[in-house]
């Protein structure tokens, strides 16, 4: 299990806007590109979204659902990654000061990453999570230009990728 934490300096309130922005989901979660809604409306109970994850010369297709919702505090995620299995990706947002501390849990459920799961595999999720975070941080900390969010409106229709 990979848990790691960031203070940012935003409240719960504009992190969740981020956190509910289908189309900065590729911004900030890293290796993602091309996110989009499959069905529901994200990050509602049931959502989900369809995107790509470039390896190397590799592209891969993935899934990811939302197992749990509850504004402006909990986020959890399943992560369908095909022949790797899936993962849990749970988001925390606690009030800190008028900031926001974000408690980011990430663990293989099933498939080879579960099979496979040994404390190498924690240490690069322990890894990868801190640019991740590094990103989200950097989207909720960006002023407002001209008055207008930093964040557009999530979509709500599914989109072929």
């Amino acid at each position: 299990m990979a848990v790691r934490h960031r203070l940012i300096e935003a409240s719960p309130e504009d992190v969740w806007k981020i956190l509910s922005d289908v189309d900065h989901y590729g911004d900030w979660v890293v290796g993602t590109s091309r996110a989009e809604l499959d069905e529901g409306h994200w990050p509602e109970l049931g959502a989900a979204l369809r995107y790509e994850v470039r390896i190397g010369p590799l592209t891969l297709h993935n899934r990811t659902v939302v197992r749990r919702s509850e504004p402006p505090a909990l986020l959890e995620l399943e992560a369908h990654s095909g022949p790797l299995g899936t993962a849990r990706i749970a988001m925390e947002l606690r009030p800190w000061g008028g900031h926001t501390l974000i408690i980011l849990d990430e663990h293989p459920l099933r498939g080879a990453g579960a099979t496979l799961h040994n404390p190498l595999l924690d240490a690069a999720q322990w890894w990868r999570s801190r640019p991740m975070l590094a990103r989200l941080a950097r989207l909720c900390e960006e002023p407002a230009d001209e008055g207008h969010s930093p964040v557009t409106p999530a979509r709500t229709r599914p989109h072929a990728i």
